[in-house]
């Protein structure tokens, strides 16, 4: 893929400041966020597009970004902005092999804290549908207590959601799990 725009990183904050280019960005698969638009309609906005992480990493991988340290002007690596990203995200690798795994199958994926999860999945992009799928991300040998599946379950289930299980194997790959409720 070509280059679409530059990113600047500023303290934990990735904004590409041009306009034109964070209306490709968006319109190129739904990544980024306008700054201050809460749930922009299409590219109609006039506003810097602020990246994750996530998107910042995979979006740089993809040669669609240079990412620019906004202190030091320098150009980042993506070794550089990896690190950078795990001072932010303690499990950072294992939620990055989940979004660029779920990227690369065609879905849009965006952050999901609001769900209690990593991840919402859309097949499309926001404002054409809804979110079918919520993404808990955690390594092979995490515990994870009976409450915490029936409050990730019912959370799920309140916002009409799937909510899948992520885990991550030995051998980096992620493996997913479906939790469906039913009413006996």
């Amino acid at each position: 893929m070509k280059k679409i725009a530059t990113a600047y990183i500023i303290k934990n904050r990735i904004v590409v400041w041009d306009l034109d280019e964070s209306r490709a960005l968006y319109a190129n698969g739904f990544y980024g966020k306008p700054l201050g638009v809460r749930k922009p309609k299409g590219t109609d906005f006039n506003e810097p597009l602020e990246l994750s992480f996530f998107e910042a990493c995979y979006l740089q991988e993809k040669g669609m970004i240079d990412v620019v340290d906004g202190e030091t002007g320098k150009e980042m690596t993506k070794d550089d902005l990896v690190e950078k990203a795990r001072e932010v995200f303690s499990n950072f690798l294992h939620d990055y092999i989940v979004y660029r795994y779920l990227r690369e199958k065609g879905y849009v994926v965006r952050p999901a804290l609001k769900f209690g999860a990593r991840f919402a999945v859309y097949e499309h992009g926001p404002g054409i549908d809804h979110a079918p799928f919520i993404v808990h991300v955690l390594p092979r040998k995490a515990e994870v207590s009976a409450i915490e599946l029936v409050r990730a379950g019912r959370l799920a289930t309140s916002v009409r959601k799937k909510f899948i299980l992520a885990l991550i194997s030995e051998e980096n790959k992620p493996e997913f799990f479906a939790l469906v409720w039913f009413k006996p």
